[in-house]
């Protein structure tokens, strides 16, 4: 894994911003296309079940309800991420690509290159669901975010930006490399954490937002959608996102990870502080 991964120590060296080597790597490619497929599958699936969910409102025994779609985004990012973790790093999400740019953990060539796959990802699928069921689709709003009626704009950004804080910070802190260090069943453990962390926040944010908190996801079914309403608050499934990565990496880098217990080694051997 280029960059992600340092070969010793229990910190990751950071990537320098501009690694054009990369270029020249087969790796890199082959992630770029493991994560425009896994963002592809995963809003295929998750696509299909919020329009399931919708299309059977007020129906008895219906199936689907919140907890249904909060598992089928959860489940899905776990699985996909636990797919593709040693090849990409299991992003399927601008955001968390974002919040590794600014942590360090990626180039910005590949970091651009990753949202564009993310989004080309993200549109693909939705276009799948709408290409094979156009009438049901169309019927239950694609899948797309929008502000419910009743709350501001305000609480939808605020949705968003906490919604988001809380899956980068579980990402940065189940992939650190310290915990990876001196814990074997890590790479199972991190993207079950993060999947059990998307899981949540959707049980808390589907009433509010429908739940972005992956600027791909709502970009892909906004495009294939492509009514007014999904595009009236679509800045705010970018903006409160990213907001929300740049905390979270700042939080981590300063304060959790390993580098900065390293540099607070003094503090803590002074009987004084």
């Amino acid at each position: 894994m280029d960059g992600d991964v340092s070969a010793k120590g229990d910190h990751d060296p950071p990537v320098p911003i501009f690694h054009v080597v990369e270029l020249s790597q087969w790796s890199f490619y082959r992630a770029l296309i493991a994560e425009f497929i896994a963002t592809l599958l995963f809003l295929y699936v998750t696509v299909l079940t919020v329009i399931g969910y919708k299309s059977h409102v007020g129906v008895a025994c219906g199936g689907l309800d919140h907890l249904g779609i909060a598992w089928a985004f959860g489940g899905m990012i776990f699985i996909l991420a636990h797919c593709i973790a040693d090849i990409s790093y299991g992003h399927i999400n601008p955001a968390v690509t974002f919040g590794s740019l600014l942590a360090g953990k990626v180039s910005l060539i590949r970091a651009v290159m990753y949202m564009m796959a993310q989004c080309l990802g993200a549109i693909s699928g939705a276009g799948i669901v709408k290409a094979f069921q156009k009438d049901y689709y169309e019927r239950n709003g694609g899948g797309a975010n929008m502000v419910s009626h009743g709350y501001s704009k305000f609480a939808g950004l605020g949705a968003e930006i906490i919604g988001t804080f809380v899956l980068v910070y579980t990402v940065f802190s189940t992939t650190d490399p310290k915990r990876k260090a001196k814990d074997s069943n890590a790479p199972v453990l991190a993207p079950l954490s993060i999947g059990f962390a998307v899981f949540m926040v959707h049980l808390a944010t589907i009433p509010i937002t429908g739940t972005g908190i992956n600027p791909a996801r709502s970009f892909g079914a906004a495009v294939i959608y492509n009514k007014a309403e999904a595009w009236d608050d679509h800045w705010i499934f970018w903006i409160g996102p990213f907001i929300g990565a740049t905390i979270a990496a700042l939080y981590h880098q300063f304060v959790m990870s390993a580098s900065a217990a390293q540099a607070l080694g003094p503090f803590k051997s002074n009987p004084h502080v």
